[in-house]
């Protein structure tokens, strides 16, 4: 039975950029690393890589480097022979030759120790390799994707990571964008898991999201990227018994659930400002700005009360979009962006 082609989910320019790289070096038959934080999605990433190759009837083989000890590692990568270790009573062919003619995706693999690397390194220089406990070599024809969140350059130079490995390996570099420059792909992908979840618990509906539920999922960081939003969606979708969802979780070790307020600003503990509105003569809500700020107040605190009341302001009048928000102030979306989670992001 041939093997479903892994789908994609994204419409931001970020997204497109490297769906579009990946659609490139796919047909080409060179090793690809693969850099991006957790939850980006890396190995759906290695996935399609493989299913737009010309390889993509033959194996795709995957393998998490950090998740087993260097002994363990070098016997699961090339196999191993009767009698090479205790417990080792029959040949076992290992990940590579399970690709063959296919690709091995290997993850974590800044993890790896350096006997693995040299052999790893074997492999891709002349084709070949030797079992554990073997002397004859075994030819195998297989595409290496890799993929890690580490900073191998500077693992090189600390002498953890081969030169030459990361050389060979770095034919191209895809740098998977994290979630929070993915403004424009949230809540796509969180309708997409909140439909996925509701058809797995048998509903013939799927409920929709709030607003405020809606700008909660838009201001939150998602350090753990996609995989975080898959499961506050697919959490809420399963708690909840109504058509709309109202309430979020999106940290499940935070005390209770975060119920989502009436008010804009306060989204499910994620943003909690007081925007305060200021006149052309410089006067707000809480009086004028000698009143606001004694002159023995320090310069800096003055600007960044200032920076995040206009953050506030522009957000609440872009209804919540970012890159129109930006525009408002007359700044880049990478700069509001900054000024973002210096005010916003890192207060909560």
């Amino acid at each position: 039975m041939s093997e479903k082609k892994p789908e994609a989910l994204g419409q931001s320019d970020a997204f497109l950029k490297v769906q579009e790289r990946i659609s490139l070096v796919a047909k080409v038959n060179r090793p690809v690393l693969i850099i991006g934080e957790r939850g980006t999605g890396k190995e759906l990433a290695a996935s399609r890589l493989h299913y737009l190759s010309t390889r993509w009837q033959n194996p795709f083989v995957t393998l998490n480097c950090a998740a087993l000890n260097p002994s363990v590692l070098e016997s699961e990568l090339f196999g191993h022979e009767a009698g090479a270790f205790t417990g080792a009573v029959k040949q076992r062919k290992g990940r590579f030759e399970m690709a063959l003619d296919g690709t091995l995706f290997l993850d974590e693999i800044g993890n790896m120790p350096m006997i693995v690397q040299e052999k790893i390194l074997r492999v891709i220089e002349y084709g070949s390799f030797e079992r554990v406990g073997g002397s004859t070599p075994v030819s195998v024809d297989v595409r290496i994707i890799a993929a890690t969140n580490a900073n191998l350059p500077a693992l090189v130079k600390n002498g953890s990571f081969k030169a030459d490995l990361l050389d060979r390996l770095s034919f191209e570099v895809l740098t998977l964008p994290p979630l929070r420059e993915r403004e424009d792909d949230i809540l796509p992908l969180a309708r997409h898991f909140a439909a996925r979840m509701a058809l797995e618990l048998g509903r013939d509906t799927t409920p929709q999201f709030s607003e405020d539920v809606e700008l909660a999922l838009l201001h939150y960081g998602w350090p753990g990227n996609i995989r975080e939003l898959k499961n506050a969606v697919e959490r809420a979708v399963y708690r909840c018994a109504t058509e709309t969802i109202t309430d979020i979780t999106i940290n499940p070790f935070s005390a209770g659930t975060a119920k989502v307020q009436d008010d804009p600003t306060q989204t499910a503990g994620i943003l909690s400002t007081s925007a305060v509105s200021c006149n052309a003569a410089g006067d707000s809500a809480g009086g004028t700005s000698a009143a606001r700020f004694p002159l023995a107040d320090p310069l800096p605190r003055v600007i960044d009360v200032v920076e995040k009341e206009y953050l506030t302001r522009a957000l609440e009048k872009a209804q919540y979009n970012q890159r129109k928000a930006a525009e408002y102030l007359g700044i880049t979306y990478h700069q509001l962006r900054g000024l973002y989670r210096k005010h916003i992001a890192t207060s909560n």
